[in-house]
């Protein structure tokens, strides 16, 4: 559970460790500020993505589904600094799809937690085969992490590209070259 109290008193400290002062006029307000902020990106913590995911609909065919250029926002766990992009899931199913927008939901779920981008890959994907039980499921998550620009190497414009391939995707240079080739589109 996200404790906003601990979140108010981490920032303070935080502002003092910088040498700021918390009582200043323009600081007064930041630590709920932070503490309402977190609640918010960091909802997925709370969340899980059995109910967006149990919502299906039955089909009598098997042809791929590809959900594309689903944004979202994220906090990497290393640095705690946002990474940002978009997702693409593709998926054959094996009787039954889900609503589109529950797609963007399992996105969403991962993405609002302190996370690493290959890790929420995995995880929309292993999620998607566990609940829905397709032929096959390839998720594909291009973002760009703040980490990188702000930070370090300093290289704006820098995209990091996982992908989770599962099921019949696992090993069909074919399907996954279609994959690709429907997010180009």
């Amino acid at each position: 559970m996200i404790d906003q109290d601990k979140i108010r008193e981490a920032v303070r400290l935080l502002l003092e460790g910088i040498g700021e002062n918390p009582a200043r006029e323009g600081l007064l307000g930041t630590p709920d500020r932070v503490a309402r902020m977190y609640t918010e990106i960091f909802a997925g913590m709370e969340e899980d993505v059995t109910e967006p995911l149990s919502r299906v609909f039955a089909v009598e065919h098997n042809e791929m589904v590809l959900e594309k250029d689903m944004g979202f926002y994220s906090m990497c766990e290393h640095h705690m600094l946002p990474f940002y992009g978009k997702a693409h899931i593709a998926y054959i199913p094996e009787g039954k799809v889900l609503g589109l927008s529950k797609l963007a939901r399992v996105v969403e779920v991962y993405a609002r937690r302190l996370q690493i981008q290959e890790q929420m890959t995995g995880q929309i994907a292993d999620a998607i085969m566990t609940h829905l039980m397709p032929q096959g499921v390839m998720t594909v998550v291009e973002a760009e992490h703040m980490c990188m620009t702000m930070r370090g190497i300093k290289k704006p414009g820098s995209k990091t590209i996982t992908v989770a391939a599962r099921g019949i995707f696992q090993d069909n240079a074919v399907l996954q070259e279609r994959v690709f080739q429907m997010i180009r589109m």
